[in-house]
């Protein structure tokens, strides 16, 4: 059994390995600390990410940067109309020995890696897609009758467009919530956009060092786990996710007006796990109420069901659990 001082000293081993990932990350992408920091707390929480954003802001080359830094198994799948669960599961196929004998040899798909890039994961039919929920739910994949699982640690970190929407097939509600977060990646700010060009239009090119193996993640995600969280908070954190569903007397106006349906056990499962994880890389071993905040968006946005009113008038998620946290604050305040 090691000592405390022991193990605070591995804890912090651990946070400065997280801040020089993120600065390692920080020499090819330009900006989007928000959106690195976010992805970086669905790693720490062994979940899965949903990154949206307009073309050509560089999520693919942020998460292909990240797959470089951490030193994993990194797989891209292009998903197109025609693409087939197969060509991402992987199949059994005929194989011809020397002794003339035939049998049937399994050739893995690219879902076989620590970090699956399902790029315009959108493009592709529901039956496509759906072939990643039981990797994503249980890390496993069954062909023909035979359970196999994936590496560990898995990621699926997917993108899609907000627009150009023609032919797509929006991802079925069930597959949304396997998501632990759903990121928002905006435009670089102008002094941003002299930096990226001063990056990628010359002959210099910037390479990062590997600094995490997969046998550390594992680690670090042991003892992100361990980070406390008080029975107030706690009790803060139902009383959000109460105040999404509008059927409650707690609901906030914006919800009981605009919401179908709310927040499932799922969403307040992620929340403390993500809450966990940004109070890990911020230096403490404890939730705090920031945390909860901060977390809260990126974690449900994608989890509130909108009613023919919400939309129709447009309303943004995000301006919905923002209306709930300020409620929220003002029912326990008066408790």
């Amino acid at each position: 059994m090691i000592s405390l001082e022991e193990k605070e000293k591995e804890l912090q081993y651990y946070q400065d390995t997280l801040h020089e990932v993120k600065q390692e990350i920080g020499k090819v992408i330009v900006g989007q600390e928000e959106v690195i920091e976010q992805l970086i707390w669905a790693m720490l929480s062994d979940g899965h990410a949903l990154l949206e954003g307009m073309p050509g802001v560089g999520k693919t080359m942020l998460i292909r940067t990240i797959s470089e830094v951490l030193s994993f198994d990194f797989s891209r799948i292009q998903f197109t109309p025609d693409l087939m669960p197969s060509d991402i599961t992987g199949t059994k196929m005929i194989e011809i020995h020397e002794n003339g004998k035939q049998s049937f040899v399994f050739h893995e798909g690219p879902i076989f890696s620590n970090i699956v890039l399902a790029d315009e994961i959108n493009r592709a039919t529901p039956k496509t897609q759906s072939s990643l929920l039981e990797a994503m739910a249980e890390k496993t994949v069954t062909i023909m009758g035979e359970t196999r699982k994936v590496s560990s640690p898995f990621f699926v970190l997917a993108t899609q467009n907000p627009i150009d929407m023609e032919g797509t097939y929006p991802l079925p509600e069930a597959q949304m919530d396997r998501f632990l977060l759903k990121i928002n990646m905006g435009y670089p700010k102008k002094e941003e956009l002299y930096e990226i060009i001063k990056r990628t239009t010359g002959t210099e090119s910037y390479q990062v060092q590997k600094l995490l193996t997969t046998e550390k993640m594992q680690k670090i995600q042991l003892a992100v786990k361990e980070v406390l969280v008080s029975q107030e908070l706690l009790d803060y954190t139902v009383q959000l996710i109460m105040a999404t569903h509008p059927e409650e007397e707690y609901a906030s106006e914006l919800v009981k007006k605009y919401v179908r349906y709310g927040v499932g056990p799922r969403g307040v499962q992620s929340l403390i796990k993500v809450a966990k994880a940004r109070a890990f890389c911020s230096g403490r071993f404890h939730v705090s109420k920031g945390d909860i905040k901060l977390a809260a968006i990126p974690v449900l946005r994608h989890r509130l069901f909108l009613n023919f009113e919400g939309e129709a008038s447009g309303v943004k998620e995000d301006l919905i659990l923002e209306d709930a946290i300020q409620y929220t604050d003002k029912v326990m305040n008066v408790r």
